[in-house]
């Protein structure tokens, strides 16, 4: 019986396992960042960065539901300018540092990427729900995404991965418009648009009204969507969406993910990128398998 190997080459980064923290999650202060590292993760991705500083949505941001996380932050952050301490502090926890960016237009995604130093990777955030300019309201529009994706490749000299939003009719017609673009990656999936009200007050309870619905009630939904895309596609495909143990990690490599990003279940354990690396050695190392045998075995599966 061979030994599993773990360790992963994607986009041309090294990787010791395919378990990513997420963008958005303990990612604005390169502390946070340099502190994840060291907690068995692969790769990690920064808070999203735009151009300009954003405080974000007002309070109420963030709501515990019994299925997952509602949250509406606004995209916060310091802007690119303000940025590149931070991302130096990150890059000393010694795993690739991926730094989320978002904007409105390509010259934007341009400006900040020419920006930012010490970036391994970008991933675009063409993805976000609640923005009311930026994220899902550019990232629904093929021809955008096709134009932002080839400003950011023709710009970065580091690899592009581009966050596709689930809250289109057709997340191929997105992807393939990424791909064209230039896309090293496509990574699916962000969160699903929703809400909730206080039924006491009648009042709804983000401050910015609607959010974005992640954690295990829409996993379902990112596994399709990898699924669809690994199909279509000729890129790799990051998993997101809902991963909390690792047969979740496993479940979106067999619909097509070269490699998963947790974000909501590090709200309850720090230690899950591990606890997920080592069980999905166990379970490689049991059944005799690689990683690359359980990618995309969904789709050999159906055609058999």
């Amino acid at each position: 019986m061979t030994q599993p190997e773990l360790s992963i080459e994607l986009t041309g980064l090294g990787m010791k396992n395919p378990v990513i923290l997420a963008a958005g999650i303990l990612g604005t202060t390169g502390a946070s960042l340099k502190r994840i590292a060291g907690s068995g993760v692969g790769a990690v991705i920064t808070k999203s960065i735009g151009t300009i500083p954003e405080k974000g949505h007002p309070n109420p941001s963030l709501v515990a539901l019994e299925c997952g996380l509602l949250n509406a932050m606004g995209l916060p952050n310091p802007s690119y300018k303000e940025f590149n301490d931070e991302l130096a502090t990150a890059k000393e926890g010694d795993v690739p540092v991926i730094v989320s960016i978002f904007g409105s237009h390509p010259d934007e995604f341009s400006e900040i990427i020419e920006g930012l130093e010490g970036a391994d990777a970008f991933e675009l955030n063409l993805s976000c729900p609640h923005s009311q300019q930026y994220g899902a309201a550019v990232g629904t529009d093929p021809v955008l995404v096709e134009k932002i994706t080839k400003a950011a490749k023709t710009t970065a000299s580091v690899p592009i991965w581009v966050k596709l939003t689930p809250n289109v009719t057709d997340i191929v017609t997105i992807g393939e418009a990424a791909s064209r673009g230039g896309a090293d990656a496509v990574v699916a999936i962000n969160t699903i648009r929703s809400m909730a009200i206080d039924i006491h007050s009648g009042y709804p309870i983000l401050g910015n009204l609607y959010g974005g619905l992640s954690g295990a009630a829409i996993r379902p939904v990112a596994v399709k969507c990898v699924y669809d895309l690994y199909r279509a596609l000729d890129i790799p495909v990051i998993g997101v969406g809902g991963v909390s143990k690792w047969e979740d990690a496993v479940e979106m490599m067999m619909a097509g993910a070269s490699a998963v990003q947790i974000g909501s279940a590090i709200y309850d354990n720090f230690t899950i990128f591990s606890e997920i690396s080592e069980a999905l050695f166990t379970f490689l190392k049991s059944r005799d398998l690689n990683l690359g045998d359980i990618i995309g075995i969904a789709h050999k599966k159906v055609k058999q």
